[in-house]
């Protein structure tokens, strides 16, 4: 019982992250490993993301009702971002990701010191391109980070939240609006491969989720409320963490 109540504070805090503007993989997976130890990795990832696509499923629902989103854009995007999750885990049983895992926090370090540059980037949503070009933009952004989110995962909602206001121009607020989406999609994936292989504990994903969704409507709120100033900072101690955290598990720290 003690796992569980623990790993449901976890789930609550992680879901709360995720929705400001993602990494609620973050906390949750490591508390996971922390509470069941023994168990089955590829379980736990699975649990976590039984748990986790209810929370962000929710916070996507929550953001397009108080958040213009171009579904021109989005939905194709998460269409690709599906299809590049599915081919990402099956990449994963082909290849070996160890040096994608030591490469990642010199990707973050960048993408932090970037927008640590850029003081203005993403406080004023001011889109970059016209509707087709955009739509060709997205669906490559939703394709090539659910490769990744597929194939390995960490970071994925900042890199999808980085990516749209780099590259598309929109402000934090309206980029974590449209991450969510294209992050449901690659969850959905990754958890329609992981229940088919058997890698669901979903008794437990059924306690998490609730948790989730719990933290899911405190981070929305709290977004939605604060603009994209807060969203931006969020989004740098979020990253700063991933850092930590992938240099850790990379063994560079």
């Amino acid at each position: 019982m003690f796992e569980l109540l623990f790993a449901a504070a976890a789930s609550l805090l992680g879901g709360f992250v995720d929705a400001i503007v993602g990494g609620g993989g973050l906390v949750l997976l490591p508390a996971l490993f922390a509470a069941y130890p023994a168990a089955a990795p590829a379980t736990l990832a699975g649990t976590n993301k039984g748990a986790a696509v209810w929370g962000t499923a929710w916070a996507a629902q929550q953001y397009a009702r108080r958040v213009s989103m171009n579904w021109g854009t989005l939905l194709p995007a998460a269409t690709l971002a599906f299809g590049g999750s599915l081919a990402g885990a099956w990449l994963l049983t082909q290849i070996d990701g160890s040096g994608l895992r030591k490469a990642l926090p010199f990707v973050l370090g960048a993408i932090l010191l970037y927008t640590l540059a850029k003081k203005d980037l993403g406080r004023a949503h001011a889109p970059l391109h016209a509707p087709q070009r955009e739509a060709l933009l997205g669906g490559s952004i939703g394709a090539v980070i659910g490769l990744y989110d597929g194939f390995f995962g960490p970071g994925t909602g900042s890199f999808l939240v980085f990516a749209f206001v780099r590259l598309l121009g929109y402000d934090f607020l309206h980029a974590s609006a449209a991450a969510k989406l294209l992050n449901v999609a690659t969850n959905v994936a990754a958890l329609a491969l992981f229940g088919w292989k058997g890698h669901v504990w979903w008794h437990i994903a059924a306690v998490l989720a609730l948790a989730n969704i719990a933290g899911s409507l405190l981070g929305t709120r709290l977004a939605l409320k604060h603009g994209a100033g807060f969203v931006r900072g969020v989004f740098i101690v979020v990253v700063g963490a991933l850092i930590a955290k992938t240099a850790w598990d990379a063994q560079l720290l």
